[in-house]
Order: C-alpha cells, then structure tokens, then sequence
C-alpha cells in the first residue's frame, strides 16, 4: 500500500522521560494531547480560536503527534476523515467552542457512518456561562450525540479524584472510536480563563493508558457447519463487495470463493478488491442481464463492507428476496436489501476464507452465466464509447486509462463515482469516496487529507458543483505537488438530469443546476496549482501526460463537457437492445 501510514511522521521525535517541557498550565488539556499520543495518537487537525488555546499549546508542544492547521473547521474535519481513512488509524481534530464545532458535523457524520475513527476534541465555556449571552458559546452538550459512538465532558483537574475521572473518560472515548464498528467520537472540554498561562513540567508525567485486548476470532467448525452446508447446496451463490478499506486477505479469500461454479463475486469500485474472477463494474453488467430472467438471480446473498453505489443493485436484490448473509461487525441492523437473514459479527476475511476452506461448490452454471454477461456488457461498453461524441462518458474513457499506476484515488459524489463504477481501473493503489453520507461537501477536503499522508500521487476527480462547494479545502498550506485534481466542468448538478424525478420537474434548471461558468483557472491561480485545460478529444489526450508529469506544483485539469448532452449519452448507455 503507498503512502506513510506505517512510518513515522518526519516532525515526531520519540519523548525524553528526562526533560523539562514548557506548555500549557492546563492540566487536562496536558493530559490529554499526552494519553492520546500514548494511545498511538499520531496526527491533528488544529483550527485556530480563543477558547481553544491550551489545547492548541497542549498539541502542538506534545512531541509524538504531527499537527496541521486549518482556519476552516469544516475543511479541517474533512482532511482530518480523509488522513484517518488513508492511514487506517485515528487522527485528532481540535476546535475553539460555539459555531467551530458545528462546521465538523458533516465530516462527523461521513465519518460515523463510514466507521472511521476520527477524535472530535472541542473547547467549551463552564457550564454557567452557557445561555448567558456570552460569545462563542452554545449549549455544546451532546449536539453530535447522534452522528458519534460516545461523547464525554471533560472537567479541569483540581484534585487526584478529578484527575482519574478525567482520564479514564479519555481511555473510555480512545477505545470506543477503535472498537469494531470503528467510529467518531467527541471529547468536550470546558476551560476557564486565564487560557494562555504556560508551565514547566517533566516530560515523563505520563497519564495511564488503558489497553484493550481483543483475541483472535475463531469460527469453530461447529458455528461454521450451518453455513457450509447451506453453502454446499445453494446452486446460486452472489457475493457483493461494497466500500471497504484494502485487505489483501479478505482479496484472497474472495477469490477462492469466486472460482466455484455456483458463485460470482460483484466488486464496487470502492471496495478496494481486485481479481480477474471478479465482476469490478456492476451497473453496465447488470444493464445487459434480463432482469425477470430467475437464472441471474441468487438464492443466497453474501455482502461485506459498507454502503452499496449502485442503485440498479440494490432495485435488482429487493425485487428477488434472496436468502441474506452480512459478513461483518456492525452495532445495528443493516437491511438494505430488505432480505437480510442473519448478520456474522467476524471479520469478513476470516469468515469467508474458512468458507473457502471448506466448500468445493457446486456444480452448475451460475458463475458462468455471469461472466458470459459481463463480455457481452464489455462489447457493449467499447461500441457505444467508441460511437459516443465528446462527454463526460468519453472524458472518463480517456482519463481513468490515464491513471498512472498505484495512484490513490478519490472520487466525488454525483455522477463522477457513477462513471467511474462503468470501468476498470485496476492499476490505482485504492479508490475512496464518501459513500457514508453521499454529500458532496468536503470531497475536496478529504483527497486533501489523504494526499498529507500518502507519498504518492493523490488523484481526486470530482464534478464542478462539488468542487465549487468545497473550493476553499485548497486554501490550506498543505498541497503537494503530489495532489491532482480533476474537475469535469459541464455545468454543475448534471446529476440532477440523470436522476428519475428531478430530471422531470419544471424546477430542474431554476432549484437543482447550478449554470454558471466554473472559473477553474482562477482557482488554480490562486491557490498555486498549475492549470490544464481540455475540450475536447484531442486536447484531452493531449493534456493528460502533462498534468501528470507535472512535478513542480499541484495541478488542476478542468474538463469541459456539454451540459445538456452528458445525460442523454448516460441514459442511452444503460438502454439495452
């Protein structure tokens, strides 16, 4: 896997037990950059405030954690998701009291329903001056409780009974975001003033560290028996892979799995896996499969990983029923097909490769089928390009190819992941987008926190009414010449002409498109990023190498498309005779 995740940042220094350090006169803000470090703590995100500012000496004084600042809260809570997403470990975000915290519920709540872990830590005035017409403060108590794991209020240590209540909340809330389900958690901390007082201390007044110890799963072959037999009679097996970090043995495990007859094995562009055997572009095979035809349909359904792109998918699941296996820890009950029969609490990779270890398939044409379909979408897929005039549809059949190997990928919602599920794109080290929530804020912002962590190129494509909206994720101190960006400009909200409902009101140009000139090149300019431009075949092709190439700064491609025709091209994409 690219990037820095299992390296040490370049600013951290292993901590002296030996040496006076000079911070904040803040104990528990102290404590707390101190217990987070020695939790493995390694990276925050720091937005500059008042109410703030021991914690901002606290982390930025605390050797072991690398820091980043961003004005932003909003931006800052998105590079923060997509650092702790890239490097699968927990990353810190710290904001001043009022508004600030608020700007982070968006990115918290991607974030709780992606289950990554991120550390929500934001000051607060003392409780007696909430509602007093003070500034900066709001009633902060609890106003994330619904998008985060657990939430706890810290008091200021006085006392040895404040300060072991103060850190075993801390340990409380570390444990809880790394828990399986991952998620976010928020650590309120009222301060009094004074705020920027500062004291000297010994480096090795450590706070205590709780650890949590979690054996290895094993699935003994009693708790496996009723899954492989019923494997080893169902003669039509579908396995769907949805969002999901990179896991090399649940790639293998799958790949077993799917050279049986009876099963075939449908992978999203996110899912992060990748084998021949496996179908990576659902919609345009499903596009070529009749649909009332019962011998594409299974009798039994295995899905792993987070939430499902494809809508055709998920319309195709619900109208067949089919017996419904969740491989996965989660805290609740995930339906999606509306079919689900049992959820298996193991991770998938073991689960599954016991599966594989015991099942021999049986015999029949299922997977065969499937694959049948999938050359026949392929065909499909390279005529109907190929005949295509300039669109987003072309621009994606040029620029994904393009991609230089083991590049990271990010993708925006809107209709940008939708094009990239239609191809293969293998070479990438990993694709990511924020499927949790499916907004379109703080794309920008996220390939931007990825990018701080990975020392390879960092490619986000995104639509330009996303890129409008999340403009200000540039402004930052952190683009890398590593950091690529691509904008299809087409108008903004072209989504809205491919989506059954919106494309029919006579509201769909005055409430849903946005219509108006995206100035990319000003937005390159102003930020630093040297500026490419295409409009056509030609130029695309043109273009692509250099802004690749492009060494020096981060680089923006704006890719201009013709707004009404996008969809028509889509829509006919998908019809089948």
């Amino acid at each position: 896997m690219a990037g820095d995740g299992n390296q040490v940042p370049d600013n951290i220094e292993p901590i002296r037990q030996d040496i006076m350090m000079i911070t904040t006169e803040k104990e528990g803000c102290r404590n707390l950059a101190a217990l987070l470090a020695a939790h493995g703590i390694r990276r925050a995100v720091l937005s500059p405030g008042s109410r703030n500012a021991p914690l901002l000496v606290a982390f930025s004084r605390e050797p072991r954690i690398k820091t980043y600042v961003v004005v932003d809260e909003r931006t800052a809570a998105f590079m923060a998701l997509g650092m702790t997403r890239r490097l699968d470990e927990p990353v810190a975000l710290v904001c001043t009291s009022g508004s600030a915290l608020l700007n982070y519920a968006p990115a918290v709540s991607e974030a709780y329903y992606s289950r990554v872990p991120l550390l929500v830590v934001s000051a607060d005035r003392q409780p007696e001056w909430i509602d007093q017409d003070d500034s900066q403060t709001i009633r902060q108590h609890g106003v994330l409780a619904s998008i985060v794991k657990k939430y706890c209020s810290v008091p200021e240590i006085t006392d040895p009974a404040t300060r072991w209540y103060h850190n075993r909340l801390i340990n409380d809330a570390v444990l809880a975001a790394t828990a399986q389900p991952c998620g976010p958690v928020h650590i309120n901390v009222p301060l009094g003033e004074p705020l920027c007082g500062l004291k000297e201390y010994v480096a090795d007044d450590t706070p205590r560290t709780v650890a949590k110890l979690v054996p290895d799963e094993y699935l003994s072959d009693g708790a496996m028996a009723p899954f492989v037999r019923r494997m080893s009679e169902v003669r039509k097996v579908m396995v769907v892979a949805a969002m999901s970090q990179p896991d090399e043995a649940l790639n293998r495990a799958l790949s077993r799995l799917a050279a049986l007859p009876n099963v075939v094995v449908l992978t999203e562009t996110i899912a992060n896996l990748a084998d021949g055997r496996f179908i990576p572009t659902i919609d345009r095979v499903l596009a070529s499969v009749d649909r009332d035809d019962p011998a594409y349909a299974p009798d039994l359904l295995l899905t792993v990983g987070g939430a499902l792109v494809s809508r055709m998918l998920k319309v195709y699941l619900r109208e067949w029923h089919p017996e419904h296996w969740y491989v996965g820890v989660t805290d609740r009950v995930i339906d999606t097909m509306q079919s689900l029969s049992v959820q298996v609490a193991v991770s998938p990779d073991k689960f599954i490769s016991r599966l594989a270890d015991a099942v021999s398939g049986v015999e029949g044409e299922y997977s065969r089928l499937w694959k049948s379909k999938e050359a026949e979408a392929e065909a499909f897929h390279e005529r109907y390009i190929a005949d295509a005039p300039w669109c987003d549809l072309k621009a994606f059949s040029y620029i994904l190819p393009a991609i230089p190997a083991g590049t990271a990928l990010q993708l925006s919602n809107g209709t940008s992941i939708r094009y990239a599920q239609l191809f293969r794109c293998g070479q990438v080290s990993r694709c990511d987008a924020n499927r949790g929530v499916c907004g379109i804020d703080g794309s920008t912002s996220t390939a931007l926190g990825a990018s701080c962590v990975d020392e390879n190129m960092t490619l986000l494509i995104t639509g330009d009414m996303s890129f409008a909206y999340d403009a200000n994720g540039l402004s930052t101190a952190y683009n890398t010449p590593r950091f690529k960006v691509i904008v299809m400009c087409n108008g903004g909200g072209g989504i809205f002409r491919f989506i059954k409902g919106p494309s029919e009101l006579d509201e769909l140009e005055s409430c849903f498109e946005v219509h108006r000139d995206l100035p990319a090149e000003k937005y390159a300019d102003l930020y630093g990023f040297r500026f490419f431009r295409a409009d056509s075949e030609a130029s695309l092709v043109g273009q692509l190498p250099l802004f690749f190439d492009e060494k020096e700064r981060p680089a923006l491609l704006a890719v201009e498309t013709p707004h009404e025709l996008n969809s028509e091209i889509l829509k006919g994409y998908f019809v089948r005779k």
